[in-house]
């Protein structure tokens, strides 16, 4: 069981900003998915949802990702029975054709071996990175949200995600904010950058 006591101790010390936020934030409704531990079986339904929700809302992309999940009579959401389903039948539940596609390939590499994913516990974070980025439209943050989200990876920030910019220039009261002042904030936090980021976005709901 994750010790969020230690976490908001850590941040504390190091980041007084963010320990403000973490007061009101239930990491357990955050990371509900890595607490009750996804399953291989769980990783093909787990990143696809990742790319659904790419530049999207988060209304919005939990509207597509139930219309999604609900195509699947049983429930179980399976690459087997996604190539099944018609490219228009995908397209009509409100995904792009771009991310029909992203789809179709992610479920073909579960099926033909490309994707190694019993071995995905074992590799290190720029490895799983690396590994997934070989699926058509999964790049670094798809794969980052996997490693937090999925995989309970607790030392993963973004540096592509819009959102977690924005709440630093927020937080910490900033014009703007580069990527030299960005790795300068969030040094301090490993090894639970991964929590870090998720106070940011949920100060971005306040």
């Amino acid at each position: 069981m994750v010790d969020y006591k230690r976490v908001k101790n850590h941040f504390k010390k190091v980041d007084p900003v963010i320990h403000q936020v973490m007061q009101d934030l239930d990491f357990a409704v955050w990371l509900k998915p890595w607490v009750k531990k996804w399953r291989l079986s769980d990783y093909f339904r787990s990143l696809s949802r990742e790319l659904i929700s790419q530049q999207l809302s988060t209304k919005a992309a939990d509207a597509i990702i139930s219309r999604w999940e609900g195509l699947f009579a049983d429930g179980k959401v399976s690459p087997h029975q996604a190539l099944k389903i018609a490219d228009a039948k995908l397209r009509s539940v409100g995904m792009s054709w771009g991310k029909v596609s992203y789809i179709k390939d992610l479920a073909e590499k579960f099926l033909d071996g490309s994707l190694k994913l019993n071995k995905l516990e074992q590799m290190a974070d720029d490895e799983v990175i690396d590994h997934l980025t070989q699926v058509k439209g999964i790049g670094p943050w798809t794969s980052e949200m996997f490693l937090i989200f999925t995989l309970g990876r607790e030392d993963v920030f973004s540096h592509g995600d819009l959102g977690l910019r924005k709440a630093i220039i927020k937080l910490y009261r900033l014009r703007r904010v580069s990527p030299t002042r960005i790795e300068k904030i969030i040094a301090p936090w490993s090894p639970y950058k991964s929590y870090g980021s998720i106070a940011l976005w949920h100060s971005l709901e306040k």
